[in-house]
């Protein structure tokens, strides 16, 4: 099956989500970048409701990047509803997020984040993380089967 390419990327900072789109570029990572901003879009996205319920259906991405400090639908929900549903079970997270909080790091494994990444402050640091995140979860990795459709 043909890969999508396309990022989400589910941040509510302007701020964060501008720069994750800046390095991404810097780092010629070509794939398109969806960005939602709170849990609850994400979900939207995800299982094409409310706002996305028009969206195509084939548009799923490769891989999830989940700030956990979200407004509406917190990170490690939308992470949890993800991870209970046969469409998005498989589906790579990434948790990307500030929290240096060890409790956010084993719960974000306990529900089944694929990665743990904290956004560096600097933004050369954070340029190179991008590329590697890039590199790694669009190029090297080998997703698992999407589920066949119902």
């Amino acid at each position: 099956m043909k890969r999508s390419g396309i990022i989400l990327l589910v941040e509510d900072n302007p701020d964060d989500a501008d720069l994750t789109l800046r390095a991404f570029e810097r780092s010629k990572v070509a794939n398109q970048l969806v960005v939602v901003q709170d849990g609850a879009e994400a979900l939207d996205y995800l299982f094409l409701t409310g706002t996305h319920a028009g969206r195509d259906p084939d548009a799923v991405p490769e891989v999830v990047l989940l700030d956990l400090k979200l407004p509406k639908i917190s990170g490690l929900d939308v992470l949890r509803r993800m991870r209970a549903d046969e469409r998005t079970r498989r589906l790579p997270v990434v948790v990307l997020t500030s929290s240096s909080e060890e409790r956010d790091l084993i719960r974000s494994y306990d529900l089944g984040a694929n990665s743990f990444v904290r956004k560096p402050v600097d933004f050369a640091q954070f340029l190179e993380a991008a590329g590697h995140l890039g590199l790694y979860w669009l190029v090297i990795n080998q997703p698992p089967p999407r589920p066949a459709s119902t």
